[in-house]
Order: structure tokens, then sequence, then C-alpha cells
């Protein structure tokens, strides 16, 4: 500890004797530069630092950074803010010599300066200090804050490594404010540029303190936020003995190496690190025996070292690689550039310019110190330096104008520090035309440039920039088309731990690995990815896509119904038609023949309404075909149910006339007469079934239903209510089964006339082919379920017709001579003596007294004429019965009560 404090000491000592020596004229105390003015702003700035404890050095940045400030309040005092308030700005700048202990003894010189007048000071009082600019570097900008703090004088820093995100904490420096943006917003801009490029493994290299390490943090931060990850982080101790410092550059460089697929490295160093940096890359390569080009990688270089091209040393930017720049926005034209032609005019006339620049010629053996001290500036002068030095002065000299406007400032401790700080936090100023304003944090984010290094005749141009960068939007402009191109050629550059996994993959993540390091993995079926390194894929709507296995993108199932194009629905249409056009051509063939004598005893009128329901219920076949829509589903059913009622109530009631005219029993026949009503039969059928239909559409009607397939949709229309659907059937079966009954009963009968058999038939075929249907449906489920339903509706209909009329039409064309009146009455004769013999019995006879001689039965063309004779039950013994035409003999009935002729529609006149 001993040689240490020494060390120290002596340190500080050498810093105090060199500045001692270039003392401005004003005040020959060391070590500080002085001038005059109403009010002073204090400054911390490195002017020296030591290259050994006997050798020191100025750099060109530290003569920028006092000249700037210098020309900064000399231009203040010239503005109409302090003219019109005669009141003037001095300066008190004060060295740190890179060392804590040196800027502490300036800050508390300062704090004490700025308590004269108030009381707590000495009785010798200078001009007092209203605020203070600086110091350099983050680490002792937090020192002097934290102590600036404890009286609330305002701390603007206009350097460059004082961007530490931690000094934006206003609880715990509340008096700092300064003229560039945190490294938070730098950091967000590295961020938003990897990310553009689509890198995702990235190194960095940091030096060590506040600065580095807060970068660090949160550089990781917002990293991993963007899935972006850090292949290595290299921390470079920025003190230490000559072999610790090379060994560490050295184990940064093997690193580095170690890491080749990490092609871009983020470097938040100072600038002299950087050059050790590349010379122990260089002297690596070379050690190995390997090509220039290995050492090439994409360095993203913070404001700290931006512009210092000689970090190059002797290898040339191909050897490098690229280096993109942060740097602080600058502006085109300010004085600072005036500033320096007035110096090189006039500066051997300046005794302080001379003698402060002497120590700044001896180091670099020049001969014109003035002219080519002032060449050296230019070519190596920040502007984003220069500018930020121009805004703290404008924004302090502007807050003391705004303050001095409505009192006396000229005595001193009438304006105090306090009130500067808060007139700072408060006001917008101006500066080059602009506005500007300190936010909540105390900082100004103009946003940053940002240049792409070249190299023109073996010299490297820092100052090429490509775009920009604003933190309010967080986003980038390119400046021209040219920088566009050279901006985007990164983009050729690889810098991932793994391969892109292409659309349709994802990342799957090892354990224990980095989430940038992965295996890429199909995705499966109906699962999607349409974007390069996606952490998962995404689900199809599963309703309406579909996606085979590693697909990109989600297909649109393929919506299916029974289409109009389906050849089985072409062919079922087609017996739809050809049934249409049958049943017409029937109807027109009955019309005709309306008269004759097998259409009247097909029915006569009632054989229209059979069909022209069956032409309704041929139209219905034609709704099950085609994409199904909401009223398409309700009408199909509804319409087969009602027209095929009313078709199957027409032929119940043919079959009821025919087991009435035919009854034997005249109880049973006299009862059947009084509820024989033909058309309000049909009637009450039909309206039966229209209930059930009404109560169908009401209750839970049929609708378009979708059932999502693997690859399709299936479109067909749901019945609804399947209770419904099978009532209607039902009702239909109930009425199709009693005309088979009944049809059954008089299967016997005379067979021109009967149509019994027939109807039987018909009946048994419409049952069968429904009973068939009702498991099929309720099983089946699929894109020809339509057509199982018109199919039985085409096998019904045909039935019908085929049963009802084309025997009928047979006769009616081909086999005239049987449709006459004579050729029924003697059908009808010879059943009527068949019958009569069948009804002979044994043992006793029936005597004729006991009929009526004034009654007869008789048979002629007319309904209302004839008379079926019946054998009595209750009888046993033989009975003979005779049946005679008009004018022949006739038989009488034993039973005058019943004496009555029965109505045959189906009988011709």
């Amino acid at each position: 500890m001993a040689q240490i404090s020494a060390l120290l000491y002596l340190y500080v000592n050498v810093c105090c004797i060199i500045l001692g020596n270039v003392a401005l004229e004003y005040d020959t105390k060391a070590p500080e530069v002085t001038a005059r003015g109403h009010f002073i702003i204090g400054g911390i700035v490195v002017l020296f630092f030591l290259m050994s404890f006997f050798s020191h050095r100025i750099s060109v940045g530290s003569i920028v950074l006092l000249l700037a400030m210098m020309n900064a309040i000399d231009s203040m005092n010239k503005s109409p803010f302090l003219m019109d308030l005669d009141i003037t700005l001095g300066y008190r700048v004060q060295d740190s010599c890179r060392d804590v202990s040196m800027g502490l003894r300036a800050t508390a010189d300062f704090i004490e300066q700025a308590k004269c007048g108030t009381g707590h000071a000495s009785s010798t009082c200078d001009q007092p200090v209203v605020a203070i600019l600086g110091s350099s570097f983050s680490e002792m900008s937090i020192v002097v804050a934290r102590h600036l703090a404890l009286d609330m004088i305002p701390q603007v820093s206009l350097d460059y490594s004082s961007t530490a995100v931690i000094l934006s904490d206003k609880r715990r420096f509340p008096s700092f404010m300064r003229t560039v943006p945190n490294d938070k917003h730098q950091t967000a801009a590295m961020v938003q540029l990897i990310k553009h490029h689509g890198w995702n493994w990235v190194g960095m290299v940091i030096s060590d303190g506040d600065y580095g390490r807060s970068a660090l943090e949160h550089f990781a931060d917002q990293a991993a936020k963007s899935g972006i990850c850090l292949a290595f982080k290299c921390v470079l101790p920025s003190t230490g003995t000559d072999e610790d410092l090379h060994s560490a550059f050295r184990m940064a460089v093997q690193t580095i190496y170690q890491n080749p697929k990490a092609r871009v490295i983020v470097s938040f160093s100072k600038s002299s690190h950087m050059k050790d940096i590349y010379q122990e890359m260089r002297n690596e390569v070379l050690r190995k025996g390997q090509s220039m080009e290995s050492m090439r990688r994409v360095w993203l270089a913070s404001d700290s070292w931006s512009m210092a091209s000689y970090v190059q040393g002797d290898l040339s930017l191909a050897d490098i690689g690229h280096v993109v720049g942060f740097n602080f926005k600058t502006i085109k034209h300010s004085s600072f550039s005036e500033y320096l032609d007035r110096l090189e005019a006039t500066g051997s006339n300046n005794t302080w310019i001379n003698t402060f620049l002497q120590e700044f010629t001896m180091q670099t053996n020049i001969s014109d110190p003035v002219s080519q001290v002032v060449k050296i500036i230019r070519e190596n002068m920040n502007p984003a330096t220069v500018l930020s030095v121009e805004l703290a002065v404008a924004a302090i000299t502007q807050a003391i104008a705004s303050l001095c406007r409505s009192r006396d400032c000229k005595t001193p401790g009438n304006l105090q520090p306090w009130e500067v700080l808060e007139a700072l936090r408060r006001n917008e100023f101006e500066c080059h035309g602009r506005k500007y304003t300190f936010d909540n944090l105390g900082d100004i984010n103009q946003g940053y440039d940002v240049a792409l290094w070249r190299s023109i005749e073996g010299k490297i141009d820092v100052h090429d920039i490509v775009a920009e960068y604003s933190p309010q939007v967080s986003s980038f402009t390119l400046t021209d088309s040219n920088s566009t191109g050279r901006f985007h050629d990164l983009q050729q550059i690889v810098s991932k731990c793994s391969n892109s996994c292409m659309p349709g993959e994802f990342k799957k993540t090892s354990e224990g690995l980095h989430t940038c390091c992965y295996e890429c993995i199909n995705c499966t079926e109906n699962y999607y990815s349409n974007d390069t390194d996606m952490d998962e894929c995404m689900s199809c709507d599963k309703k309406t896509e579909w996606s085979p296995q590693g697909s990109a993108l989600c297909l649109p199932k393929t919506v299916i119904f029974f289409t109009w194009q389906d050849r089985f629905a072409l062919a079922l249409l087609a017996f739809s038609g050809l049934g249409i056009l049958l049943v017409l051509l029937v109807s027109a063939l009955f019309l005709h023949k309306r008269d004759t004598p097998v259409v009247r005893a097909a029915g006569g009128p009632l054989t229209q309404v059979i069909l022209y329901s069956l032409v309704v219920s041929f139209i219905s076949v034609v709704l099950f075909v085609g994409r199904p829509r909401s009223l398409q589903c309700k009408v199909r059913q509804m319409l087969f149910g009602i027209s095929f009622t009313v078709c199957v109530s027409c032929i119940l009631v043919k079959s009821l006339k025919i087991l009435l005219a035919f009854q034997s029993n005249i109880d049973m026949q006299g009862a059947l007469r009084k509820v024989y009503q033909s058309y309000l039969i049909v009637v009450a059928c039909v309206a039966f079934q229209v209930t059930i239909c009404i109560c169908w559409l009401v209750l839970k009607s049929p609708y378009k239903h979708v059932v999502s397939q693997p690859k399709t949709m299936l479109e067909y229309c749901h019945e609804g209510s399947y209770v419904a659907f099978g009532v209607m059937l039902g009702y239909i079966a109930l009425l199709a089964f009693v005309c088979f009954v009944c049809a059954f009963v008089g299967r016997k009968l005379p067979q021109r006339y009967n149509e019994a058999k027939f109807i039987t038939f018909s009946m048994l075929l419409y049952l069968t082919s429904w009973m068939i249907f009702v498991p099929i449906y309720i099983t089946a489920d699929g894109l020809y379920l339509p057509a199982v339903e018109m199919v039985v509706i085409l096998i019904s209909n045909y039935g019908i017709i085929g049963c009802h009329f084309l025997p009928k039409c047979y006769i009616i064309l081909f086999r005239k001579a049987q449709n006459t009146s004579s050729a029924f009455r003697e059908k009808l004769y010879q059943y009527n003596v068949k019958s009569t013999e069948s009804f002979s019995v044994s043992g006793t006879s029936v005597s004729e007294k006991h009929f009526s001689n004034k009654e007869s039965v008789r048979h002629s063309p007319s309904e209302k004429d004839f008379v079926k004779p019946a054998a009595e039950k209750n009888y046993s013994n033989r009975a003979t019965f005779r049946v005679s035409y008009r004018g022949q003999n006739k038989v009488s009935d034993r039973y005058s009560s019943h004496r009555r002729s029965i109505s045959l529609p189906a009988f011709p006149d």
C-alpha cells in the first residue's frame, strides 16, 4: 500500500507541474485555465495524461475540447442573450489528469467558489461558479456528480465518454445533465442494426469500468429480447502492469479466434485498447501462419473510438474488416471552423495560445506551430464533440439569461447554481437555429450518425455517414443511394451459431445451449412457418386450412359437395328430367283420353293430381345437387315430403274406393260410405304433413353444415332435427302401408278394373326402398349422402309411374280394343259369374221368396247404376246369385233395407 500511495502522489504532482507551465495570463495559478466574467462556468477535462512517470502527452481531443469551450463562451458573450443584459460569462478549466483524486480536488474547489456571496465561503471571493462542464469518462463523471448533487450545482457533460446509463438516474444524480445520448440508446441502435442484417451470434469487447460494464449490461438485455446471443464477452482491464495488460489482450484475441462463427463484434472500448487488440490479432495470425483474412470481422464501434482512425496502426482496413461507427449527431456548419481560421490568422499574436500550443508542437516536432496545429486539429477533431460543447454552453447561457431578466445578477450571490439547474430542466434553448430541451432524465437524445469506415489511398475515412438513428422511433434512415448500397453489403456477412431454418422449419434448441444454437425441424402436418429462424410453427386454421409436413404456408381446404359436375349427379339429374318429361307426357295423354274407360278407371281428376305431385317430387331431386344454401336445405325436404304425401294420399283414396266397392259385408260397406270423402281425405292427409313440416321449420329447421376433414371441407344440408325428418318420412310410410293393406285385400278383383295389384307392388317398392334408405342414411356420412336420398326418391317416383300409369298408357296406345265400355262389361260379367259359382254352398238352398222382385242388381256402364251382389256371411246355405244386364233377368237382393247402388268411379260409363 505504501508503494501505491507513493506512486499516486508522484503522479498527481507531475500533473500539477505540467499544468503549471501552461497557465493562462489571466490567472497564473496551476493547474487551471481561466477567463473572467460575471459568471464562471467551470470545466473538468483531461488536458494531459502521463505516458510514464517522467513524460506527458496532450491529445488532439483535449485541444479540441478546450478550444471549443473557449469559442462557445466567447460566442455567447457576443449573443443578444447576454449583451442585452450587459453580463458576461467566464470560464475556469481544471485538468483531472485522468485521475479521480484530481477530479475530486477540482470539484471541491468549484463548490467552494460557487458558495461565494452566500455566507458560507471565505472572505476572499472570486466570481461565482454557476455550472460545471465535464468531466471526461463516465467513471469520473459519476464521482464528480455525487459531490455536486449535494449543493445542486448543475453539471453538464459534454464528452462522449460520459454516456453511462446510470447517470440518467435522477434519484442518485439529480444535478447531472448531458448533451449526448446515454448508452442505452446506442446499444439499442446496435441491436437494431444487428437484427436488421439477420445476425444473432455476436461477440462483445469492453474496457473495464462503469462505461463498459453499463454498456455490456444494457446490450445483453436488449439483445436477448431480440433473439441475439452473445458468443463471448471480453473485459479489457484499464490498469495494470504491461505484462498483465498484454496477457489480457492476448486472451481476448484467442477468445475471438475460438469463436469463428461470431463474425460481428460489438466494442465499447477505449481507442488505445482497440489499437492493442488489432495488433495482437495480427500477431496471433502470424504465429499460426494463417492468412490475414482470418482476422476480418465486422466491428460495431461505440462513440468512444468510432472516430479514432489511428487504431489501425500499421494494418489496413482490408485486414481489420468492416468498421461501423456510432457517433453523436453533428451539424454541417459550426462557428468553430471560423474560430480555427481566426486562430490560424492571429495565433502568433496570442501569447496564451502560443504558450498553450507550444507543448503540443514540441511533441509533434512541427516547425510552424499555429498552422500545423490547426491542420492537425481539423483532420482529427470530432464534430460531435464540438456540437456537444456548443449545446452545453448555449443551454447554460440561456438559462442564466432567463433568470437575469427579472433580477440584478451582477451582484455576487444573487443567482444561485440550483436556480440555474431548475432553469435548465424546464427551459427550451436554441442552438444553430434549432430548438432543444433536456428530457426528464437530463439527456438530449439527438440520435446517432452511423459511419462506415472506408479506405481512400491508404488512409481511413471515418466520416462517411451511411445512416442516421433516431431514438424516438428506434429506426435507421439511410442518407443516400450510394450509402444504401454500401450499408446493405454487410448483409452478405453471416454471423450465426447455426444455419438459418428455412420456411417450413422451426428452431429446436438443445438443452444447455444458447437459444441461437439449434437444429432445424420440419413443421408437422397442419402447422407451418413462413419466415426464417422461427421459434415455433404456427397452427393453421384447422376448420378451413391444412398443410403438409414441412410447409411454409397453409393451403385452403378444398370445399366439396355434391356438385353439378359429378357424373353420378348428372346421371340422377338425367333420370329426374326424364321422369318429369315422362309425367308430363302421361298427363297430356290422359287429358287427351280423359273420356276413355281406362282413364276414368285410373281415377279421373285425381290422376292429374298424382301426376303433378310427381313432377314436384322430381323437381325436389334437383335441390339435392349443388353447393348447399340455407334456403335450399329447408325447401328440398319440405317439397318432397308434401308432394309425395299428395301423391300417396290420392292413391289411398283409390285404394279405399276399391275396398268400398267390393266390400261383401253390408254393415262395413255402409260404415265406409259414411266416412269416405275423396277430396276431404286428400286435404286432411296433406294438411297433417304440412303441420309436421311447419313444426320442423319452426323448432329446428334444416341448415347448411360444414364438416372439416383433413384436407377438405364437406358442405351438406343438415336436417336439423332427425326426429322431425323421421316423422315426416314415417307419416308417408304409414299412408303407403295403409294403401298397401287396402290394395292387398282387393288384389283378386277383376284385372282390367282392378288396380290393387299395381298399388300393392308400388307401395311395396316404396316401403322397401325407404327401409333400405334409413339405415344407410343414418350410418353414411360423406359426399354422396344426398345421392342416397335422390336414388330412393327416384325409385319411389318411377315405381308409381311404372305401376300406375305405364300399363294404362300401353292399353291406350297399343290395346285400343280393350279401352271400350263393352270390353269392361264383358270382363266384369265373367268375373261375376265366376264369383257366383264360388259362393255356392252345400246344404240348404235359399228360397227366392226371400228376395224382393222390386230391387235388382244392375250392372251398367254408369257408376251409379252398378251394384255388386254379395253373399251374406250369416248364411251357410247354398244360394245362387245371378247378375244380369239391363233389360234381362234381375236378381233381387233379400235385404230390402240395403237397396241402394254403390258408385264405382273406376268403372267407365
